[in-house]
C-alpha cells in the first residue's frame, strides 16, 4: 500500500527532485501551515516534473514501517539488552547491580543511535527507498 502526499518541486537534479511538502498531524493542536511543519525531501522524478510544479508522490508503506521499526524498536531492544548485559556482569563479579544496569542501558542506547545513523546513511544512498512522484497536479 502506498500513501500519497502532495508537494512542490523546488529543484531537479537528473531523476531526483527535491520536493517541499508539509507534515501532516492528526491532532487539533498542530498548526499544519507553520514553518516547522515543512519538510524538503528527495523524491524519484518519474514524470519529469519541473521546479515550481505541484506534484503528488507516493511513499511506500513498507519503507515507513521499516523506518519506524529502526527508529523506535531497535533502541528499545538494544537498551534492554545492554541492561541485561550490565546485570550479568555485575552478578558475575559481585558488584552493585543498579549502576551496571543503568550503565549498560545507556551504552546500549548510545550504540542504537549509531546504528540508526548508519541506517539513515544507507537509506539515503538507496534510490529504491525514495518516494516516487506519481503525477503532476494542476
Amino acid at each position: 500500500m502506498k500513501q500519497e502526499e502532495f508537494g512542490i518541486v523546488i529543484e531537479v537534479n537528473g531523476n531526483i527532485a527535491k520536493v517541499k511538502a508539509t507534515r501532516h498531524c492528526d491532532c487539533d493542536s498542530c498548526v499544519a501551515g507553520s514553518e516547522d511543519s515543512v519538510i524538503v525531501m528527495d523524491v524519484q522524478n518519474a514524470v519529469s516534473a519541473k521546479p515550481g510544479q505541484k506534484v503528488a508522490f507516493a511513499i511506500h508503506s513498507t519503507s515507513m514501517v521499516t523506518a519506524a521499526f529502526v527508529v523506535f524498536a531497535i533502541p528499545l531492544f538494544i537498551a534492554v539488552a545492554g541492561t541485561i548485559i550490565g546485570w550479568l556482569i555485575a552478578n558475575q563479579f559481585g558488584l552493585p547491580l543498579v549502576g551496571f544496569q543503568v550503565g549498560g542501558g545507556v551504552i546500549g542506547f548510545g550504540l542504537s543511535l549509531f546504528i540508526i545513523k548508519l541506517y539513515d546513511k544507507a537509506i539515503k544512498n538507496n534510490v529504491k527507498t525514495l518516494p516516487v512522484i506519481t503525477r503532476i497536479v494542476n
